[in-house]
Formats: C-alpha cells, structure tokens, sequence
C-alpha cells in the first residue's frame, strides 16, 4: 500500500473528475486516491467507478446523498485510516488545486510536519482569475477567523492539505459539525490546538476550469459565526 492517500470530494464533478484523477496519479506515485462522491445525479460516481476498475491506486466511496464538504471529508478520513494510510490529503476536484503541489506538500510532510497547508497567503502564493470581490472576501476572511482564533495561520480557509495520520486520530471526528470553509477553519484550529506542527507552502489557487463553484451565502455565514463557537468550546 502507498502511504498516502488524496481524497476527493465530489458532487456533479463529471466533467473534471477523470482529468483530476489522472493528473494526481501521473503528479506523484506514491499516492492513492478516494473518491467520495455525494451520489452525483450527472454520473460522477459510475464514471469514479469506472476508473477504479482500471488502476488499483484508485479507490471509489459512495455516499448516498450530498451533505456538505465537511460531511464528506470526514468519511474519507475515518476510511483512510481503517485502511491504513500515514498521510492523508484533501484536494478539489476542479482543478484549483494544481496536482503538481501534490508531491511538495507531501514530501513537507515526510521532513516532520504534522498538517501541511497549500497557501494563497504566503510568499509565493496567490490566487489566478479571481475578481476583487472574490480576493476581499477570501482575504478578509481568513483575516477574520485568523484574528478571533488568534493564530498565526496565513490561509485558514484554504482546502489543499495534508495530514499526518496522527493528527486526525487525535482530533474527535465526532466533534467536527461544520461544512464549507468553516469546515477548513476548524481543522486547522483543532490541529493546533492539539500541539500539532502546522506549516504553509505556498501554491497559486486558479478558478475552477469547469462547472459551478459550490460556494453560497450559508456556507459563508456558517463559516462567520463557527470561528466564535471554536474560541468559545474547543
């Protein structure tokens, strides 16, 4: 078995999947990849199962209906290590998230860090086809979050990550109820909370090449009001 895993959530993802997966396993070969899909009504999941059929590195766990980024990411964590992986990531399916990141970020995480972050905040980061409103929100709030929580974090709501198992077998998967960008916050924040090691790398973020983002007006208030539930409960 490799040692690491790359899960990706998927719903309506037809169009990007099997390019995504391709990509990610030409990237780097030490790593498997799960695809989770939220029972897609486009065929995302049977064309997820076709590409399993044709290479063993590709793994396909089938939810049956859509519930949330956070929702999905949890099950691929608690699949990942029934299964065994050391290192586990989480990516998009869309493609901002470049698969050429995927080997750095895992060979920062092979030199001792226990959660690594792709990051648009860091020296040498940045974000590619994005309006300013976009860049103000975003900016504004991992500023926001990173100000309340009060931790030195550049890109809290950043998706592009790799965990050391140990970190998730710490942290109560049971714990974590939020989806969306709060999703992002809160298992950074409970990784440091927990004494694990964070580090940034930087990676340039480029908008989805295809179909529709998935960020809507109750995925961002979710993502205002949970950062003051995590300094008040965790």
């Amino acid at each position: 078995m490799n040692p690491a895993l790359v899960c990706i959530p998927t719903y309506n993802e037809r169009e990007n999947i099997e390019a995504i997966t391709l990509a990610v396993l030409k990237a780097d070969p030490r790593v498997d990849i799960l695809i989770v899909d939220d029972n897609s009504p486009d065929g995302t999941g049977q064309l997820a199962d076709a590409l399993a059929a044709q290479d063993p590195r590709v793994r396909v766990l089938h939810r049956e209906k859509k519930e949330g980024l956070g929702r999905a990411y949890l099950a691929a964590f608690r699949w990942a290590l029934e299964q065994g992986y050391t290192y586990i990531m989480e990516m998009d399916a869309d493609f901002s998230h470049d698969p050429r990141y995927v080997t750095g970020m895992l060979d920062a995480a092979e030199v001792g860090s226990d959660l690594v972050l792709g990051s648009r905040y860091v020296t040498g980061g940045g974000t590619v086809n994005w309006g300013v409103g976009r860049q103000v929100i975003s900016r504004g709030g991992s500023l926001y979050a990173r100000t309340i929580l009060g931790v030195g974090v550049r890109d809290l709501t950043g998706g592009f990550k790799c965990f050391h198992r140990r970190v998730l077998e710490s942290i109560d998967l049971d714990a974590v109820h939020s989806t969306g960008y709060a999703f992002q916050i809160e298992l950074t924040y409970r990784t440091l909370k927990r004494g694990f090691t964070v580090r940034e790398v930087p990676i340039i973020f480029e908008d989805r090449r295809v179909g529709h983002s998935k960020m809507n007006k109750k995925i961002f208030a979710e993502a205002l009001t949970m950062v003051w539930k995590l300094r008040l409960t965790v």
